[in-house]
């Protein structure tokens, strides 16, 4: 935005990419522009990158390498685990006694949209009770039907009311009945500390542009030893999960991005927040009534 006149407050949506990410991007597109797949001398500087930017991406997520699954961004990343969690690819038809799926009633497009197409497969819906600021009731946890469900997915921050689940008590019973859980961390990631291993979760997305990274790049955090059903094909990249040429110069930008943030997030989070409650200090002096949707503790 070159206007500074402007007051753009539209960042769950997307972001401005930061100008030290825009640069590395631009350096990358200039100088890796070889196949990281290829085994010649062109391949092995973007081969270099990409490693690199995986390991730092783990790094700051709480993940090992071996669990990133780069993709075109959160969507993608959603619903390869959503098919590929269940088995199931785009069209099929629902096998097998566990073809249930747990979800909340305010989940993302990218997850809605995906559980319902395979709900016209045959696939049951099921909704995950949630109280009136729209989190997670864990003593409704016992009526799920644990014996036919296949997978549970959550939101983990919410991209229109702020919301941020407590997921540790979901996590620890789907372990226990031995259901995958998938949580959409797009809002999250970026944002507030997202440790893969601490939330227990089988998969988790990311999008790099809610992080002032790129559009068109993001990634899926598969948990080792997991088995994940691909639904794309023709070629071996991502461990033969997401096949497609990895675009190294985004992901190069979507790690330093996260980096970035990680970096400066003890500053950028109060300040974050002070803005937060000044708006919402001066709408309620000057416009009353207003009312907030979301909770003021989580």
């Amino acid at each position: 935005m070159t206007d500074r006149s402007l007051i753009y407050l539209d960042n769950n949506a997307t972001t401005r990419p930061y100008p030290e990410v825009v640069e590395l991007m631009a350096q990358q597109f200039r100088e890796t522009y070889g196949n990281p797949g290829s085994r010649h001398a062109a391949g092995r500087p973007p081969r270099i990158v990409l490693e690199e930017a995986r390991e730092s991406t783990a790094a700051v997520l709480g993940a090992k390498p071996s669990e990133i699954v780069f993709t075109s961004g959160g969507t993608e990343a959603t619903n390869l685990a959503v098919f590929g969690l269940t088995g199931a690819t785009p069209g099929s038809a629902a096998v097998g006694t566990r073809r249930t799926i747990a979800l909340t009633a305010g989940e993302h497009p990218a997850t809605m949209e995906a559980c319902r197409h395979l709900e016209q497969s045959g696939w049951s819906l099921v909704t995950l009770d949630v109280d009136e600021e729209g989190r997670l009731r864990e003593d409704r946890f016992d009526r799920l039907p644990w014996d036919r469900l296949r997978l549970v997915t959550v939101i983990l921050a919410h991209n229109e009311t702020g919301v941020v689940q407590g997921v540790a008590a979901l996590s620890e019973r789907c372990r226990r009945e031995g259901v995958p859980l998938h949580l959409d961390a797009v809002q999250a990631v970026g944002k507030i500390p997202v440790h893969f291993g601490e939330l227990g979760a089988t998969t988790l997305a990311l999008g790099a542009h809610k992080f002032h990274g790129p559009r068109g790049v993001g990634a899926l955090l598969v948990r080792d030893g997991v088995k994940l059903a691909p639904w794309l094909f023709g070629g071996h990249q991502e461990s033969g999960r997401r096949p497609g040429t990895e675009p190294v110069a985004l992901i190069a930008g979507m790690a330093q991005a996260l980096q970035l943030w990680e970096a400066n997030r003890r500053d950028r989070t109060p300040r974050i927040r002070a803005l937060r409650d000044r708006l919402e200090a001066a709408l309620s002096q000057c416009c009353p009534p207003v009312v907030l949707n979301g909770s003021r503790e989580h």
